[in-house]
């Protein structure tokens, strides 16, 4: 099998994702190489899921780190074009729906090498969040499309993607999950952050939460109200760690503000909360598989299967504290049965997929 992929990946949903794809492509004897464009840099947020998730180093650091989304995806663009120049890929494979899948799909297209999506798909039809414009355009240009859930496979349909291209394959966010399951440890992560035995994990940065002071305050309100019932951890995302301190959430009882965690470490204290309030897409899906209550402190979402096959619900700011003191009356239940092919074997499909693709595009 001849042809080089090229992966790239820049945020910490991106590394959950391409780690049993990389895996999978590897035991089928792939050449790959492996691009961070370091738009999540630091350490908490980058570093330590490599090690963790057992990802190769990356074969380049290109070291972007933030900027407006203007300048860091002209940024990238810049970057991953010599990338590409060098590297000579016959196919790249791009994760999710940040600014570097945006920068790495377009990058690739001007050059004419086809473009996998993973996470293809996927719709909000919310075209003022950044990730929706960025998965959007980015499905117009993969040549190769990978479709979580049946919905987003009748969304790509709707929008004209040829059939051929489409696979339905599961999550591979849900195989590293699946993979690590027995080292989430939340005896252990309740001790380590001093934490009562019923507690609830917050995880907040869209930008419609806490860029504007406005939003941030009006999310402190809400959590600091929260946590009158629950006890409330939140790791601290660099995007809203500012505007959240100004609106005065370090202050708050019952608030346990804490640095970026480790994969090992998040997921071991979502494994063990009693509700998860987030306006993460990735988070829906892992409380899914988890059977950990979910309150999206979103209008819509991109993965409604997390709502129908799940424990998902969207919440507005004044329906948080109702359904989260709802969610502690009824007490925690068995995980529901997962969505299609949410079975741990979707870096699996994909490897298949590409080598089969590859050997017809020698």
């Amino acid at each position: 099998m001849n042809g080089r992929v090229l992966h790239v990946v820049g945020t910490r949903p991106n590394f959950v994702k391409a780690a049993p794809v990389v895996a999978a492509l590897g035991m089928a004897g792939c050449d790959q190489v492996l691009v961070h464009t370091g738009q999540h840099y630091d350490t908490r947020m980058s570093d330590v899921f490599f090690r963790q998730l057992g990802l190769p180093r990356p074969d380049t650091d290109l070291g972007v780190g933030s900027g407006s989304h203007a300048r860091q995806t002209a940024d990238l663009l810049v970057a991953l074009d010599a990338e590409l120049a060098v590297r000579a890929p016959a196919l790249v494979v791009v994760y999710g729906d940040v600014n570097s899948t945006l920068a790495a799909a377009l990058a690739a297209a001007k050059r004419d090498i086809p473009v996998a999506h993973v996470e293809a798909g996927l719709r909000s039809f919310d075209m003022t969040m950044p990730e929706e414009v960025n998965r959007r355009l980015v499905d117009q240009l993969a040549e190769l499309l990978f479709a979580t859930s049946p919905e987003a496979i009748g969304h790509l349909a709707r929008e004209g993607a040829d059939p051929a291209r489409t696979y339905l394959v599961g999550n591979p966010m849900i195989d590293t999950l699946l993979t690590h399951l027995d080292l989430f440890d939340p005896a252990a992560a309740r001790t380590t952050y001093e934490l009562p035995e019923r507690y609830g994990v917050v995880t907040l940065h869209r930008p419609a939460n806490v860029d504007d002071p406005q939003a941030a305050r009006a999310a402190a309100r809400t959590l600091t109200e929260a946590a009158r019932a629950l006890d409330l951890v939140v790791p601290l995302h660099p995007r809203g760690r500012e505007t959240l301190h100004a609106a005065g959430l370090a202050a708050a009882p019952g608030v346990h503000l804490i640095e970026p965690l480790g994969y090992i470490e998040f997921m071991s204290l979502v494994r063990g909360a009693a509700a998860v309030i987030t306006d993460s897409g990735g988070v829906q899906e892992e409380t899914t598989v988890l059977g950990v209550p979910c309150l999206t402190l979103r209008t819509t979402t991109e993965r409604p299967v997390t709502v129908t096959h799940g424990t998902n619900r969207l919440v507005t700011h004044t329906e948080v504290v109702p359904a989260l003191c709802k969610t502690l009356d009824a007490g925690p239940s068995a995980p529901a049965e997962g969505p299609p092919l949410w079975d741990g074997r979707a870096g699996v499909r994909i490897a298949r997929v590409v080598t089969r693709w590859l050997e017809h595009h020698d």
